[in-house]
């Protein structure tokens, strides 16, 4: 039986959102297989904010999609036909860098095989035993390096990151402050996720609430935003405080230059330690990382919240939830029913 694909083309580089004609869903069947290669159904996709920095081209840590390409993305999939030893149809994979589309051929070597976690469900695979919690993982102990008694601030503390982060630092004995754009979203941090407090940035005074909730200054920033709630958190840093820099997503729809930090010269004066990283820079540690997280969850020491959308087609107009701060946790789109 010929099995029609679905894919989403990018059609041109978006200007701020991405909008209709930007990218283009197509129909097509799917090919054969050559020896070595698997045929694979996309059960999950996961969107990123990662996603709209590779439809544009601009400076990044790796080439931008082409105009006229699939649109890249991860996720989790089911093994339709395989011609490679190891895989089997029925077993569920990990793609890696795949596409958005309903089915994609692979060569086998490429794709992991999940292993089988009695009581966790597929969407932990692309949260916290997924890319984003060794995001999490590798960027808090690795750069971060907390230390119990310390205080750490969390920016988009209640997406897929952030709200890891917060929860591994807790695990380490720190204290820890989450900045969230809602009411809900901060009551998720504090009763569901454990955190210390939360700051509803869109209400309060961030600068203000910082000084409330980090009476002895702040020793980790997982910065995941930029913009001013950085450089409200940046003023408050103490002498050789750490800052894993994962993410700037306040800018990523900008179309003109984004000025400051202001207060980056605080980043001298208190001897702080600025790196960014991209999760790829630490693959030596996921098989570390994936048996913390792992040992945690099934622990009962790690929440997640996954949000999930329905419908392939849906994709698109659902990347601006990660923008706009409407979405909880981990966002992925259902593409298809699990076997």
């Amino acid at each position: 039986m010929e099995r029609i694909n679905k894919t989403w083309i990018l059609r041109r580089r978006p200007e701020g959102e991405v909008s209709d004609g930007d990218l283009e869903l197509v129909e097509g069947p799917v090919r054969a297989l050559e020896e070595g290669e698997v045929c694979l159904r996309t059960l999950y996709l996961s969107l990123d904010p990662t996603n709209r920095i590779w439809m544009s081209d601009r400076e990044q840590y790796m080439p931008p999609v082409a105009i006229g390409d699939p649109m890249r993305g991860g996720g989790i999939a089911v093994v339709e036909e395989s011609r490679f030893d190891g895989l089997e149809p029925g077993d569920i994979v990990n793609t890696g860098l795949g596409q958005w589309s309903l089915y994609q051929v692979k060569p086998g070597k490429e794709v992991n095989k999940l292993p089988v976690l009695p009581g966790v469900p597929l969407t932990a695979y692309m949260g916290p035993i997924g890319m984003t919690g060794m995001t999490a993982y590798c960027g808090l102990m690795y750069i971060g390096q907390p230390k119990p008694g310390e205080t750490v601030v969390v920016s988009a503390a209640a997406g897929a990151v952030g709200s890891m982060v917060g929860q591994i630092a807790k695990i380490q004995g720190c204290r820890v402050v989450g900045i969230a754009g809602s009411d809900e979203k901060c009551e998720w941090l504090t009763k569901t996720a454990g955190f210390d407090a939360a700051i509803n940035y869109k209400k309060e005074d961030v600068g203000a609430a910082l000084d409330k909730h980090c009476p002895d200054g702040i020793d980790i920033n997982f910065e995941n935003v930029g913009g001013e709630i950085m450089d409200e958190v940046i003023l408050r840093l103490n002498d050789f405080a750490r800052m894993p820099l994962c993410g700037l997503i306040s800018s990523y729809n900008a179309t003109e230059p984004v000025p400051g930090p202001y207060n980056f010269s605080m980043l001298l004066m208190r001897h702080v330690t600025l790196k960014g990283f991209i999760v790829t820079d630490f693959m030596e540690h996921f098989a570390e990382g994936r048996q913390a997280m792992a040992s945690w969850l099934l622990e009962g020491k790690l929440k997640f919240a996954t949000d999930v959308v329905e419908g392939l087609e849906n994709a698109p107009t659902s990347l601006e939830r990660l923008f706009t701060g409407k979405n909880l946790g981990k966002l992925v789109v259902k593409v298809s029913d699990a076997p």
